[in-house]
């Protein structure tokens, strides 16, 4: 009887140690899938089929080593060479960003559009496939791609939740996935009120884009404007690097702490007039 309570207490505590340590471990493992989950989502939004997260890793680490590279030849100064490195290994993860903004943008402009021809194909008495199916053909041309393969997907297996899954997966928008989510309770518990809703989510789409575009329009300037005070230092600092014997003090300790100031305040002054000049993004809360 003694041993098999020792044997019971002994097993809580195990059971206890593995809960406690589970979760510590799951977050260090995580670590890195959770990076490539990041760029996984960003180049979704912007749109690119032939692009893997790990192609985006490995161009930013050639484009880091090729440009440190490069300038420790013509400036023979490694704190100027390492800093333009880092630079270039954040390019490929600038572009991708700035292709979802842009991408972003185009679906904006053209939703209340795509919902104005899903409402006609509701009324006119086609079924939710089939006035999905309609916009790969008569829809917007951003848009006419992912609904053509909805098209294909539905024909091959008749499956309308799977297949517009799918779909949420290849539009990778916050407004694709409320409309697939509308779509998606229409088809499942009826009702007549579907015209009604996607006419007034389309005027409430249409404003929401006209207001954003004012807000970006005044606020474009003021951005544009600390980016080029950001960019301007290392700008200059870059034509000083093609003549050697004007950078050549940055190789002492000196001009590793110079360098590694600028950049600090650069880098904070960018973080901090982006999040003060910040517009409410929306988040694929449905995905």
């Amino acid at each position: 009887m003694g041993a098999l309570l020792g044997l019971t207490f002994g097993l809580g505590l195990l059971l206890i140690w593995q809960s406690a340590l589970g979760p510590r471990r799951s977050r260090g493992t995580r670590r890195g899938p959770r990076v490539l989950h990041r760029i996984a989502d960003m180049i979704a939004g912007a749109g690119i089929e032939a692009l893997t997260p790990r192609q985006v890793v490995a161009s930013c680490a050639g484009a880091g080593l090729f440009v440190a590279l490069g300038s420790l030849v013509v400036s023979q100064t490694w704190p100027i060479a390492l800093a333009f490195g880092v630079f270039a290994a954040y390019a490929p993860i600038a572009l991708l960003r700035y292709r979802v903004r842009q991408r972003r943008g185009e679906l904006r402009d053209v939703w209340p559009d795509a919902v104005d021809n899903l409402a006609s194909a509701v009324r006119a008495g086609l079924s939710l496939p089939e006035a999905l199916t309609q916009l790969g053909v008569r829809g917007p041309v951003v848009l006419r791609v992912p609904f053509l393969r909805f098209g294909e997907d539905y024909r091959a297996t008749g499956r309308f939740n799977e297949c517009l899954d799918r779909l949420k997966d290849r539009l990778a928008d916050p407004t694709g996935d409320r409309i697939c989510e509308s779509l998606r309770i229409a088809r499942e518990v009826g009702g007549s009120d579907l015209g009604r809703l996607l006419r007034t989510l389309s005027a409430f789409l249409r404003e929401d884009a006209r207001t954003r575009a004012e807000l970006e329009t005044r606020q474009g300037w003021v951005v544009n404007a600390a980016r080029l005070a950001v960019a301007a230092p290392w700008l200059l600092l870059g034509l000083l690097s093609l003549r050697t014997e004007s950078v050549r003090a940055y190789n002492a300790p000196g001009g590793w702490v110079v360098l590694a100031v600028g950049a600090t305040a650069c880098l904070v002054a960018y973080r901090l007039m982006l999040r003060l000049g910040r517009l409410p993004e929306d988040v694929r809360v449905l995905r």
